[in-house]
């Protein structure tokens, strides 16, 4: 068997190498709206938002650059195959991301004219900015509390200009919370409402361009920020783009589940590049270690030889939250291997927390094998590049060295390697890992925490890359074999295009987690809710994620649900109900979300109980956190059939009374907690629960039947409604998935009729009060059909949407169904939701 096994992973192996090398590679039909290329955590996370690898810089998932640069010099000649030439801005008058700045400001209103130039800005404060309650705020400004509480600041700053740079080309750096209004020597150039909380670049409005001048200038800035946080920073700046080298033609490109293979045309050389974050579900210690490896293949074109080198650069971004941040840059070495690793200076451990957050701790590494071609180097980036292209080779006097190895920032500084595959005739291979070591993970309830991989504390990144290192070829050939499996399996259970959601959804779903070893050594897999609120192991993020872990590793699934048990049964939480989270990421320190969800998180946690009890063949799970689940389900039955005025895991759409979805979910959570009842032997609780779950369901269906006149039957979005309204009733799905049968086949049917007269070009909308739709909610309602046909007339429009939405960004799991626009929310571990199709049979007997 084993040696049959190792004969088809060289044949596909063979048949790989074939495949890419035969000539112009078709693109997969699927578009992705980004690319995954390395994906472990919240915070090492880099993806490609174009079709095109040099279209763009390669960004962390909330979108800010973390620049990868990759180039082939074949015979001399220069080719770019990875990561556009980010533009540099030339600071004018800089923002606090890359240097503090003096000013004057007040709390109160100024007199009349305090915009001008001449103004004398008597009495006014002398300050730093940025301004704000943020990390990043040099000065204090915050709209509540005892002290300078205020909603209004007014500041004042002079810069100088030299007049060298085109007013038309300069743009305006601006990071605002909330409403802004700004000047230029007396003249209003942006009256900007709202918040966004990121630097953004806008073009120099034209009376901005009128009013600049040579020499002293004078910006004049006022932001309110009635309510939340508080940040003002403005700056103005020139772009210089950077020329670039030869492109490679881009060949093709394709997404499995655990690997990105890219394929290019370079001159007389094709090159592959293939990235693989080897995220096997079934292997802890792997799907663990923050590695990802990067493999390129070259072979010559015409059968000649070719001198080829690769070069990849890696920014000291990777390592920073902004692109300012001073890091500090190091080499090493361990048997076997060479690396370089940057981070900050600074090494604030935990200290921030938030949702468009990146880490700026620990310390990124780029390590290759110790063998004869290799070579790795740091310093400042473009002499690095420049010397690549020149020689071939990373530079060998001091010229690209940062000055007595001194902080620099962040965005100035690279690490790099160059692989020298000496004269190439047939087909090439050589490797490089990129990892991250972040020393300490979260903070759970004051302690911190290690990630798993290292929970001895005495495992070193280095050390860690000396077995990752031994085990590339294996992981290598493993997930080749479980990428062609599991887009074989998802075909089988739901069609070409199911299968194509489910591996792009793969690698987004688990690398929105964090696997850390809990207080006493428990496997703790931590989410964080990415661009929603950056909440941290939320029961309702918990609960759409969960059938990916169900299907390849349930330990994972009770590491997402174990700190809800704990803070509930520590003593902290003395709620009846679940708690919504236990933190903001990365600090797990008690919820922070500002209002219970009490039916939505009752349910989820019951019936996920209950299904890892179906995955796993057996109820210890749920015994040992029986009394827990019994205060749940018994505020369930007393409070869950018939839900107040609350908010259920869809809080987007906001409060909902009598939610009959929401109902469901509670009816089928104390059926579940019935049937793991039976699995104990405890027949009278188990018969006890079932039946009233099941007394529930009939009345359900009177109070949610749609009587308007002249209506398809279907069941309202509310109970007892007045007018025609629907809503996917996902929630019944537990019912089909673990055999409870409390509702009749009936109900389903009808609401899946009555869906598919609903959908819309890009997806069935999540109910009749928007267009917009949640598309882990709509497999989730497609797995409820009986037919196949039917089940594809739902997946199908959002095939459409992901190949087709012009919002590149990480898969958003909240879009509009009328247009394919992201709505909100990227990057999600909620897409792991997809693979519920998959657990069909697999959970009940």
């Amino acid at each position: 068997m084993v040696s049959k096994q190792k004969n088809t992973a060289l044949f596909v192996s063979i048949s790989l190498l074939t495949f890419l090398f035969s000539g112009p590679l078709s693109a997969q039909d699927l578009r992705p709206p980004a690319y995954p290329l390395i994906t472990h955590d919240p915070y090492f996370s880099v993806w490609s938002t174009t079709d095109k690898l040099t279209d763009s810089p390669t960004r962390h998932w909330t979108g800010k650059s973390q620049s990868l640069e990759g180039i082939v010099r074949v015979d001399g000649q220069a080719y770019q195959f990875l990561g556009a030439v980010p533009t540099t801005y030339e600071a004018i008058a800089p923002t606090g991301e890359t240097q503090a700045y003096p000013a004057k400001y007040t709390f109160k209103k100024p007199t009349a004219g305090w915009e001008k130039t001449d103004y004398a800005a008597t009495g006014w404060t002398s300050g730093t900015g940025p301004f704000g309650d943020t990390p990043e705020a040099k000065t204090k400004w915050t709209n509540s509390g005892p002290s300078n509480a205020s909603t209004d600041i007014y500041y004042r700053r002079e810069f100088n200009y030299d007049g060298n740079a085109d007013p038309a080309k300069l743009v305006m750096s601006i990071n605002h919370d909330d409403d802004v209004v700004v000047y230029l020597n007396g003249t209003k150039i942006l009256d900007k409402p709202d918040y966004i909380n990121e630097y953004i670049y806008l073009p120099l409005s034209a009376a901005g361009q009128k009013a600049i001048r040579k020499g002293k200038n004078v910006l004049a800035v006022h932001c309110v920020s009635p309510r939340g946080g508080s940040f003002i920073d403005v700056g103005i700046f020139n772009p210089v783009k950077t020329t670039g080298v030869t492109t490679a033609t881009q060949t093709g490109v394709t997404v499995s589940a655990t690997q990105t293979n890219y394929t290019f045309s370079a001159g007389p050389v094709n090159l592959a590049v293939t990235f693989m974050s080897p995220l096997l579900l079934d292997e802890l210690e792997v799907v663990a270690r923050p590695i990802t490896y990067v493999t390129f293949e070259v072979r010559s074109q015409d059968r000649k030889s070719h001198s080829v080198q690769v070069f990849l650069s890696e920014s000291g971004t990777m390592a920073t939250n902004t692109i300012g941040q001073e890091v500090v840059l190091k080499a090493g070495q361990a048997p076997g291997l060479i690396y370089q690793t940057v981070g900050t200076e600074a090494q604030p451990i935990l200290s921030k927390k938030g949702d468009n957050v990146r880490i700026d701790w620990g310390y990124a590494y780029l390590a290759v094998p110790q063998e004869s071609g290799n070579q790795t180097g740091n310093g400042m980036a473009p002499g690095l590049k420049q010397a690549f292209l020149m020689t071939g080779q990373l530079p060998t006097d001091n010229k690209a060295s940062v000055p007595g190895n001194k902080p620099r920032a962040a965005a100035d500084v690279a690490l790099a390697t160059v692989l020298d595959f000496g004269s190439v005739s047939k087909p090439a291979e050589k490797h490089l890992m990129l990892a991250y070591d972040d020393l300490y993970s979260v903070q759970y309830f004051k302690q911190n925490l290690r990630p798993w991989w290292r929970r001895d504390e005495k495992t070193t990144m280095p050390a860690l890359l000396q077995t990752a290192e031994k085990d590339y070829s294996r992981l290598k050939e493993k997930c080749d074999k479980f990428d062609t499996r599991l887009r074989a399996d998802a075909k089988k259970a739901g069609g070409k295009e199911y299968a194509d959601l489910c591996v792009l959804a793969y690698r987004q779903a688990i690398a929105a987690h964090k696997i850390v070893a809990g207080p006493k050594g428990e496997t703790l897999f931590l989410s964080k809710e990415n661009f929603s609120n950056g909440s941290i192991g939320t029961v309702d993020i918990t609960y759409p994620s969960a059938p990916l872990f169900l299907l390849y590793n349930p330990t994972l699934l009770k590491g997402m649900m174990e700190p809800i048990f704990q803070y509930s049964e520590s003593g902290r939480w003395k709620k009846p109900f679940p708690a919504h989270d236990v933190g903001t990421y990365p600090q797990a320190n008690g919820q922070t979300y500002g209002e219970d969800m009490p039916v939505e998180e009752s349910g989820n946690m019951l019936l996920l109980a209950g299904a890892i009890s179906g995955a796993e063949g057996n109820v210890d799970y749920a015994k040992q956190h029986w009394k827990t689940l019994t205060t749940w389900v018994e505020y369930l039955k007393k409070d869950g059939f018939d839900p107040t005025n609350q908010l259920c895991t869809d809080d987007f759409a906001g409060h909902i009374a009598r939610n009959a979805n929401l109902s469901v979910k509670a009816i089928l959570g104390i059926a579940a907690y019935g049937q793991m009842a039976a699995q104990l032997g405890d027949k009278t609780t188990a018969q006890s629960y079932l039946k009233t779950a099941r007394d529930m369901a009939v009345k359900w269906q009177q109070l949610a039947l749609d009587k308007t006149p002249g209506q398809k039957e279907h069941y309202d979005l509310t109970f007892e409604n007045q007018g025609d309204t629907w809503s996917q009733k996902y929630n019944l799905v537990w019912d089909k998935l673990l055999g409870l049968d409390v509702f009749p086949k009936e109900v389903t049917a009808v609401e899946v009729d009555y869906y598919l007269t609903k959908q819309k070009p890009y997806g069935l909308p999540l109910d009749s009060r928007k267009t917009y739709t949640k598309s882990d909610w709509i497999i989730w309602t497609a797995t409820l059909a009986k037919s196949d046909r039917d089940f594809e007339a739902f997946v199908k429009p959002v095939w459409k949407y992901v190949n087709e939405t012009p919002t590149r960004v990480p898969l958003s799991d909240w879009h509009e169904t009328t247009n394919a626009k992201q709505v909100g929310f990227q990057a999600r571990s909620v897409v792991g939701g997809y693979y519920i199709k998959m657990l069909e049979g697999k959970l009940s007997k």
